[in-house]
Formats: C-alpha cells, structure tokens, sequence
C-alpha cells in the first residue's frame, strides 16, 4: 500500500531511519505506535487521532502514529526496536514474535468475546456459488502476512479440498479493501478478508453491495492483538496495559468498531501457528 499524505510519508522515512539505539529506550518521552497497515494508511491515521489523544492524556506521554507500508516492514520495524507498540494482526504478529521480543497484553472485545472470522465473497457475475466453484478461478488475498485476509480464508478452502496455485489462482492485492474492491470490480472471481472491514466497506459505499455475495464464513479466531517491545521498562508496560483493559472511551473504540479490549497472552495465538503448519508455511523466512 502507497503511502498517501505527508504525514504518513513521514512516519515512513522515521521508521526506516530512525536510531535502535534511541527507538529501545526503556522509557521513551515519545511511544511510537504502529498501526496494523491493512486499509487507507491516511484514513488510519485520521480515524486514530483519538486514541493518540488518549494514549498522551494516560500515560503522560507524547504518541507517535505509525502506518508502515506494508506487514513485512512494521514486522522489520518490530524487530529493530523502532516502535514500541503495535496493533498486529494474529499472523504477523506470530511472524513478529518469531523474530523479535515482544509480547502481546490486549485484544478487541467484539460481541463480548476477544474473536473474529473471516468472510469469503464472490463476484455476483462469476459463476462461483460455492467454494466447489473456485474450481480454476482466480481468487484474490490482501498481504501474505495477513490472517484474515490469507491465512483463515486460504484455511477455509483448504479444507473445503482446494489449494492454492492447484485448484484455483491466488494473488495478492496488498490490503482488505482492496480484496473487496476487486471482487466487486469483477478483476477477481472471490476473495477473502475480514469480516468487520468488509462491513465497513458496504457501509462507506467503497463497493457496491449488489456487486457481490457473501460465499461463506470461516470458523471464529483470536482477535488482533496488541503488541509491545519487552524490553519497555515494566512499570511502563503495566500503564500500557491498563490503559488498554480499562478503555470505556467510545469514541476511540468506534475506531476499532470495538466494546472494549481484554487482556491476552502469547498462547492464545498457539491456534494461528497451527493454522501455520497446516498450510506448510515457514514462519521464519516469511
């Protein structure tokens, strides 16, 4: 995804440039926070200006949004101390953990409950009724690193007995919004991602709903988590934490069409690993 206004662009060279050395600060005056760069990098900026509010009236302390260019490069970024907390997805998360230390302490609450599924949709004119019918067809994934968006619905027609690059064509168009305007577009037969996003997308009017159908619905999977550096001094990450459980705030959680966030730990996302394998996917060189 290409970086859309100055202020995203700058956020961008600072990621790319910035020291280790000061980015590992134990305590820094100024929390770099990474968003997860899965839609419009400007639009997440804009539409989380009140959590960066937030986040500097709790912790007392200045907060820098970050959209990255894509998953590879806020992992990157993760892994050399460039950032100090990040909103993950659950697979590039489990790529970030893999190569670097961090720890993830919270996730969405949505209907009550710390989960979320993927939505798989098809072109209303592409003959595709059924998973059966991506016989041969091609079908569109976001980032490679995405869970939502490729591992779970890739998962889906796994196990529905379709693989990718045998059964059907697989290609990659970088984010979820781009996966639903290429479906509706009919520059793709069917593609996967989020269910929330695709929602969001019929409601903004960024695709017409009459354009496509909803084929099926995975199975639900931990919600995105919350990630920050270990090496944060400790009583640091406890007001991190805190500031995330204790969120009532509805006007920063509208942004993440959440109710709340619930703690979370590294195990919870045991799952996506073995969702990992089942693919044959080598966390370590992705």
């Amino acid at each position: 995804m290409k970086l859309l206004n100055k202020i995203v662009l700058a956020a961008s060279i600072f990621v790319a440039g910035a020291s280790s050395t000061l980015a590992a600060d134990a305590n820094p005056d100024t929390l770099k926070v990474a968003l997860l760069p899965d839609e419009n990098a400007s639009e997440l900026i804009k539409r989380n200006q009140p959590l960066k509010d937030y986040l500097e009236s709790t912790l007392d302390k200045k907060v820098q949004l970050i959209v990255t260019t894509d998953y590879s490069s806020m992992i990157e970024a993760m892994r050399f101390g460039r950032i100090d907390l990040a909103y993950f997805g659950p697979l590039s998360y489990v790529l970030a953990k893999s190569k670097s230390e961090i720890e993830p302490f919270a996730a969405m609450l949505v209907d009550g409950k710390p989960t979320y599924r993927s939505v798989l949709i098809a072109n209303v004119d592409s003959g595709v009724e059924s998973y059966a019918d991506l016989k041969d067809k091609k079908m569109v994934y976001g980032d490679r690193a995405s869970t939502s968006s490729h591992l779970i619905p890739k998962t889906v027609l796994v196990e529905a007995g379709l693989k990718a690059d045998e059964d059907y064509q697989q290609h990659f168009v970088g984010s979820h919004d781009a996966v639903a305007v290429n479906v509706a577009n009919g520059n793709a037969d069917a593609g996967g991602l989020s269910e929330v996003i695709f929602k969001h997308v019929l409601e903004t009017g960024l695709i017409d709903p009459a354009k496509v159908k909803v084929l099926g619905y995975s199975g639900e999977y931990p919600q995105y988590p919350w990630a920050m550096r270990s090496n944060l001094d400790a009583d640091l990450k406890a007001s991190i934490k805190n500031a995330f459980v204790n969120l009532d705030d509805p006007t920063v959680l509208e942004s993440f069409k959440a109710e709340g966030f619930a703690p979370i730990e590294d195990a919870d996302y045991d799952i996506i690993r073995d969702m990992g394998s089942l693919l044959g996917l080598d966390f370590a060189t992705m």
